[in-house]
């Protein structure tokens, strides 16, 4: 990017989303993300999970690697990203791929339950891992992952992107330099799921393997509105959206508060609407309250509409985002916007000895850097971990419909034999942790 390109980018980006001039005369200095200087500097990796997502991964891991194989359990999806990238070899199992000396590094884009078990295979196996976020579907599961990566040494980045948007690396610094005062209250409001239903059964569709791809998880009968994209609205596989976009916004919540290795003390969380028999089961509608132990509270709720897919404008005129309130005001920030109770909490730099965070522009170049630097990624795999185990507190407080006490050190609830249940998932036989 030549420093014409990056001025031009940079005015536009500044009258969309109100970032300060000092601010962007700062993100100058980052703008350029390292590419490889030959293909020999290239990593080349496997793509696991050939969704949307997936084939999004593939582009951008694209820019700093080569990609040499394709994984999938749909033979339809495999078959057309082939299409786009002639002569890569394809698979239907994962572990396959560890056995490969040739492949440096793993792309999981799968559906949630299988981020932990395809990761920790591909560690295991000797490969650096960028997992898409939410990272885990159980907190006993991160806490595994956890464990192994740090036995490994390998790298891994979660896929909570915003780590690297200047918006919200912007409004962490701000609000952990205390610019709105003492903070307070942090108010996460995440886009409402689907309340749909109910549904019926169907023939499984030809080139699926549907007992592979429900994997660890109950084994039910095919309906379509269980797999690919809607996965997430079923508890089986996810936690709905607040394991989906509060992977994202929960985490800035934890990150501004210099708590991403730690965690709440308290959780309580409500449904807000029944969910329709027969239909998804992860609650489409909620309403949680969590605090800390520096006395912060912290509330994160959907969208609420009577429309099933959400979409209410909350009052901060965005559809979802963060808001960190303090004794001396407030900063709002979004996806491309970043908005404050003063514009001078904006506008006035921060001191030349105030505390910075972690700079990553690109956050899939970042995980290739960390690559060859060996150094740990702006979401390394505590951070994933912590951020997913927010959500997962939120959605067993919401499930169990009672306060919970938890303890963020020996990460466990207090005193609780009945909420403690609900940190591991039995595992369907023969997709647990020996099957990797």
């Amino acid at each position: 990017m030549n420093r014409r390109h990056f001025l031009k980018t940079a005015a536009a980006l500044a009258a969309a989303s109100t970032l300060p001039k000092w601010y962007l005369d700062e993100c100058e200095s980052h703008a350029a993300t390292p590419q490889p200087v030959s293909p020999n500097d290239q990593p080349s990796f496997a793509l696991v999970g050939c969704g949307g997502m997936g084939r999004g991964d593939a582009v951008s891991a694209s820019r700093f690697g080569r990609l040499v194989a394709l994984c999938d359990l749909d033979a339809n999806r495999l078959s057309g990203l082939k299409e786009k990238y002639p002569g890569v070899a394809t698979f239907k199992d994962f572990r396959e791929l560890m056995e490969r000396d040739d492949i440096h590094a793993i792309i999981c884009a799968t559906v949630d339950h299988w981020h932990v078990l395809v990761s920790i295979a591909a560690l295991r196996g000797g490969k650096d891992v960028y997992c898409e976020k939410p990272l885990t579907l159980t907190i006993d599961e991160g806490k595994r992952l956890v464990k192994v990566a740090r036995e490994t040494k390998r790298i891994l980045q979660t896929g909570s992107q915003q780590r690297s948007d200047r918006n919200f690396r912007l409004a962490c610094e701000l609000v952990r330099n205390g610019r709105v005062g003492k903070l307070k209250h942090i108010d996460t409001v995440l886009p409402a799921g689907l309340r749909e239903g109910p549904f019926s059964p169907s023939p499984v569709p030809e080139g699926l393997d549907w007992d592979f791809w429900m994997g660890q998880t109950p084994r039910v009968d095919y309906v379509k509105q269980r797999c690919h994209f809607s996965f997430r609205y079923w508890y089986d596989y996810s936690g709905g959206t607040m394991t989906d976009w509060g992977a994202h916004h929960n985490d800035i919540a934890l990150w501004g508060q210099g708590l991403e290795r730690n965690g709440p003390t308290t959780i309580e969380g409500k449904p807000l609407v029944e969910m329709i028999p027969g239909g998804y089961t992860a609650a489409s509608q909620y309403h949680v309250e969590y605090t800390y132990a520096n006395g912060v509270t912290h509330t994160c709720r959907s969208t609420v509409d009577d429309n099933p897919s959400g979409g209410v404008i909350n009052k901060e005129g965005q559809h979802h985002g963060v808001k960190f309130e303090g004794s001396d005001g407030w900063i709002w920030v979004t996806r491309g916007s970043i908005r404050a109770s003063q514009p001078e909490l904006l506008t006035e730099p921060l001191p030349s000895n105030a505390l910075r965070l972690y700079v990553s522009t690109d956050h899939m170049g970042n995980f290739f850097e960390c690559i060859r630097s060996r150094k740990q990624t702006a979401a390394e795999p505590e951070i994933g971990h912590r951020s997913a185990s927010l959500c997962h507190l939120g959605v067993i407080a919401t499930r169990l419909g009672r306060k919970l006490q938890w303890d963020p050190a020996k990460e466990e609830f207090v005193n609780d034999k009945e909420a403690n249940g609900w940190l591991a998932r039995e595992m369907r036989k023969p997709w647990n942790y020996d099957a990797v």
